[in-house]
């Protein structure tokens, strides 16, 4: 069982992801033009058969000018590993102004077990107004991460009331028969006596 990532290498991408963009955005001050930072994580720290796994993606505009026709599309979940519940893979914004960012979250459903590859979404944008070429980014990639099946989730962390219950009726002859003759013992020799005058 592997767990993508644990609260504080989500707070540390953040920070590094933070960073990043407050370096490229003094790098690129002569820059007239739209650039686009973007991340992609995997916010469940178990990756369970059946269960839901969300999806988040952030993206920031670095650069000096707005980023126009921005789209967003993730083909890394194909229909016959992943069920998407909410949201949508793919994605669009029709401006991003400069220094600013957006997010986006999708729920999917893992259908089957095994280890799966999560690599980066596709974001295309135009970086000014007159540009007539798309520009094409990718977001980071989570890497690979092992989806447990379900089964072996329950085994590990379901409360086991069955297994437990069927413990306890198990111990009960053990500890009940040596109760009762305790206590037909200590009620044969407990029992007052009567006084001879």
């Amino acid at each position: 069982m592997i767990a993508i990532k644990t609260d504080k290498e989500i707070t540390m991408k953040c920070l590094l992801f933070v960073l990043a963009a407050i370096v490229a955005v003094h790098a690129i001050d002569e820059d007239p033009n739209a650039r686009i930072l973007a991340s992609k994580n995997i916010l469940n720290e178990y990756l369970v058969e059946g269960k839901d796994l969300t999806v988040e993606y952030y993206l920031y505009n670095v650069g000096a000018s707005a980023a126009l026709n921005v789209q967003l599309a993730d083909y890394s979940f194909p229909e016959g590993d992943f069920e998407v519940v909410r949201g949508f893979l793919n994605a669009q914004w029709e401006r991003l102004a400069p220094g600013s960012n957006v997010s986006h979250a999708v729920i999917v459903r893992p259908l089957k077990s095994g280890y799966f590859n999560f690599t980066s979404a596709e974001i295309s944008y135009l970086s000014a107004e007159d540009a007539e070429e798309p520009t094409l980014a990718y977001t980071s990639a989570p890497g690979e991460g092992g989806i447990i099946s379900l089964k072996d989730y329950d085994r590990k962390f379901s409360p086991h009331i069955v297994d437990w219950a069927t413990f306890a009726l198990m111990c009960l002859p053990s500890l009940g028969i040596p109760l009762l003759l305790w206590y037909s013992s200590k009620s044969k020799y407990d029992a007052p006596k009567a006084k001879k005058n």
